[in-house]
């Protein structure tokens, strides 16, 4: 990023983030029709949440029982009331930068897409790179990937750099390419790849995977403020949609600093589980071991995450078979067998939790592999990660139970992949794509999230997934391999206690029960009962972070609770 984002006006966002929130106190939130669900999807109902002033749940009181007196009081208005939602992947600073810079992901052409690009250019004339995000040229029924001349025909005059929606690969104009000196002569490095225009070895505009670094490095690097205004225009999304907590995948020095900054200020008001963006971050964050709990249990690291293939979408997921319509192209393992083992076993040496990309059917196995060479190592809760496990062959899946391999995956996916992945597979090898049914049955622990900015950061658009495996047109009727709908129950749990279990954090929240943080959101219906249509269209009302209000929809953020019950 050229320019700092205080230009962008956001310094309003920033100081509303920065007022703190009414310290917690006694309070009674009553007169709501309560839920809470455990790991095996067992539901607790209530009326009433007693928390302490530690910001934990005291009692969950039913209407039979006597109103404790407490310091303030809430009524819930009869709102249903759920545990505070657990989003296990995603990006927090790809949120809010994807937030604060151009977005494409709601074009659906080449031509409307330069269209916004010629727009974006001209709205801002002093910034010396145009960045952004979200083209797909799948949704823009392209069927290739676009050129550098493509984008030259919206900007030319400075160098434009656009990541794909799935964050695999880069689109950038003449300029961009010039600028990060990639010719003809440039090598495809180890992991990536430089599409070349037919007939040469000339650059075409996108590079894939490892290949998109040959450009990224030459884009100035954005400032520390303009990382605290991404956090918080992140954190003002994430609580708006009920997400009280999230895991970081991909954290680097800066975003963990700034993450800090944010504690330290007392701005910090969600929960994020960190996992550093490679062995190397994870060292110079977190030293010889994960970090304690810190801001009263809203920010640790946990763990690592380490890429082994890339996405569908730009044919970088790693197949068993070659692509059904890429004949000679098998997809890009990002590291070799030997490299993982190490990186894992670097990683397990000094307890720290490893969360594994893998979205091919080759992918899935090597990690499964891996983990079954490793598990034998290093014994105790591993809890080990394979993150998306979009594609996994049928004989793999038990392999996930074996050793407890939690599933962390991402039901939207299947709904905006569905068309994609059938071209990119063939029929004949969907079984066991986006698998939750199977997995969880193989006993794989379910942990569900969005992989934002990918996907939108909207659970209640991902527990409708998982419940029906339709779209929000409803197609196909009946469900995309039906098979792989899973229980109310079990989505629930698996944005929820589910989420907390795959990051160590149960015994701090996912719950709502007596000992845990009080971390809940208010909802205008209930999610046991509303159809799939319903589902999407959730509105939250309130959420609430270890017992103190932080988002009340159409009142500041820190309103203090109302008044006193007594």
């Amino acid at each position: 990023m050229s320019i700092s984002l205080r230009t962008l006006a956001l310094a309003p966002l920033l100081a509303a983030s920065l007022v703190a929130a009414p310290a917690a106190a006694d309070t009674l939130v009553d007169n709501v029709q309560g839920m809470s669900i455990d790991r095996d999807g067992r539901i607790t109902r209530f009326t009433g949440i007693w928390i302490d002033d530690d910001g934990r749940v005291k009692q969950l009181l039913q209407r039979k029982d006597k109103k404790p007196r407490t310091d303030f009081g809430v009524d819930g208005k009869g709102a249903v009331v759920i545990p505070g939602l657990i989003d296990s992947h995603l990006h927090v600073m790809g949120i809010g930068f994807a937030a604060l810079t151009l977005d494409l992901s709601d074009t659906t052409s080449l031509a409307e897409a330069q269209a916004k690009i010629r727009a974006y250019a001209a709205q801002y004339p002093d910034r010396k790179w145009i960045v952004g995000r979200g083209w797909n040229q799948e949704t823009w029924n392209l069927g290739r990937f676009p050129t550098a001349a493509e984008l030259d025909a919206a900007e030319s005059g400075r160098p434009v750099l656009l990541t794909r929606v799935d964050g695999h690969a880069v689109w950038a104009n003449g300029a961009a390419l010039r600028a990060a000196g990639v010719t003809a002569q440039t090598a495809d490095p180890a992991g990536g790849r430089i599409e070349r225009l037919a007939g040469s070895r000339a650059p075409a505009g996108v590079l894939v995977d490892n290949a998109a670094e040959l450009v990224q490095r030459a884009v100035p690097a954005p400032r520390p403020d303009d990382y605290d205004l991404a956090l918080a225009k992140a954190q003002e999304m994430l609580l708006a949609r009920g997400i009280t907590a999230a895991a970081d995948m991909g954290t680097s020095i800066q975003d963990w600093q700034s993450f800090r900054r944010a504690g330290d200020g007392k701005w910090l008001r969600m929960r994020i589980m960190s996992y550093a963006g490679g062995v190397e971050a994870m060292e110079l964050i977190a030293g010889p071991g994960p970090t304690p709990w810190l801001y009263d249990d809203k920010l640790a690291m946990v763990g690592v995450k380490l890429f082994l293939d890339g996405a569908l979408g730009s044919r970088g997921a790693w197949l068993k078979a070659p692509y059904a319509d890429d004949p000679r192209n098998t997809g890009l393992p990002l590291t070799t067998t030997t490299q993982l083992r190490n990186l894992m076993s670097r990683a397990a040496l000094d307890k720290f939790q490893v969360a594994i990309h893998a979205i091919g059917d080759a992918a899935n196995a090597d990690a499964l592999f891996a983990i079954e060479e490793l598990a034998a190592t290093y014994k105790g809760d591993r809890r080990w990660r394979i993150e998306h496990a979009q594609i996994v062959a049928p004989g793999d899946i038990p392999r996930f139970g074996a050793n407890g391999v939690i599933a962390s995956m991402q039901p939207v996916h299947q709904i905006s992949d569905r068309v994609m992945a059938e071209a990119r597979l063939g029929p004949g090898r969907l079984t066991g794509a986006y698998a939750w049914r199977s997995l969880s049955a193989a006993g794989a622990p379910l942990a569900f999230g969005s992989d934002a900015p990918v996907e939108a950061p909207d659970p209640f658009a991902g527990l409708a997934a998982a419940i029906s495996r339709t779209g929000p047109d409803g197609q196909p009727f009946g469900g995309w391999m039906p098979g792989e709908i899973v229980p109310r129950e079990t989505a629930l749990a698996a944005y929820t206690a589910g989420g907390a279990y795959a990051s160590f954090g149960e015994t701090r929240f996912g719950q709502l029960k007596p000992g845990l943080r009080a971390d809940f959101v208010m909802v205008d219906r209930d999610p046991m009962l509303a159809t799939p249509a319903d589902l999407r269209q959730t509105r939250v009302l309130q959420t609430w972070v270890g017992g103190e209000r932080v988002f009340n929809a159409g009142a500041p953020a820190d309103s203090p609770p109302a008044a006193p019950s007594r």
